[in-house]
């Protein structure tokens, strides 16, 4: 299979569509649960993304964003703790709630997704899919990385490197890993056991000023907005700084 992509604006509107397929080798694991297919999308941004008056959380009724070789971002699993018909505290499945507690990370090596070494995998019906670091999507080192992809809000996506003042190094995250033995938080009932170990997307917390990147792990560089890939949670963005489009609907 050949990845097909195609970008065109009418001034306001940018349209991205393509076959989902990306432009590297897929499955080097040989772990994914479904064979990588084509799926026609199209999705649409606004030339000239706006921050919207309080961010919008990530759900799982819309994709993240797409990169610049057509592959999509979906960054959160329908997996967390005490749902789905596993055993309890091996649910990898059914959880399609978004604001259900003990998520799993995707991305944790606590956890076995079945993703390649581009930190992807397909759905069910085969859509290759981000849920991480898109590893082929940029040059490591020696100079700031460029813009991978956008975001359904419309702001780019940049690889891991920024300038600092000469110094070509890892942008970082201000979410750090809690500390101690998990807490059952309010209302709610079984919670896994067992310290913070980045197992589960609550482990984290944000920490404003810990790192590079405010809250949805953006910041603003030349007078732009954009979100970033890290090296550590939450990986490319925690939130939409601005205001997702309808096309990103899955």
């Amino acid at each position: 299979m050949e990845g097909s992509l195609s970008i065109t604006t009418d001034g306001s509107t940018c349209t991205i569509s393509s076959n989902s397929i990306p432009n590297h080798d897929v499955n080097d694991t040989g772990a994914f649960a479904t064979t990588v297919s084509e799926v026609n999308t199209t999705f649409k941004i606004p030339v000239s993304p706006t921050v919207a008056n309080s961010p919008t959380q990530l759900s799982l009724e819309y994709d993240n964003a797409v990169f610049l070789n057509g592959a999509k971002l979906d960054l959160l699993a329908a997996a967390c703790y005490g749902i789905g018909p596993e055993p309890l505290g091996q649910e990898k499945i059914g959880c399609f709630q978004t604001n259900t507690p003990w998520r799993y990370d995707p991305m944790s090596p606590l956890n076995q997704f079945g993703t390649d070494s581009h930190n992807a995998h397909t759905q069910p019906n085969g859509t290759y899919h981000y849920h991480g670091d898109p590893v082929a999507m940029y040059v490591s080192g020696g100079k700031a990385s460029g813009v991978i992809g956008f975001a359904a809000d419309g702001f780019p996506i940049y690889g891991p490197f920024i300038d600092d003042n000469g110094d070509f190094r890892r942008v970082t995250s201000s979410y750090v890993l809690r500390s101690g033995a998990r807490q059952s938080q309010s209302g709610e009932g079984a919670f896994p056991s067992g310290n913070y170990d980045g197992t589960y997307v609550d482990d984290y917390e944000y920490q404003a000023g810990s790192g590079d990147l405010d809250e949805c792990n953006g910041r603003i560089t030349n007078g732009r907005y954009g979100y970033y890939v890290t090296s550590s949670y939450p990986w490319v963005m925690k939130c939409f700084k601005g205001t997702p489009d309808s096309s990103f609907q899955k």
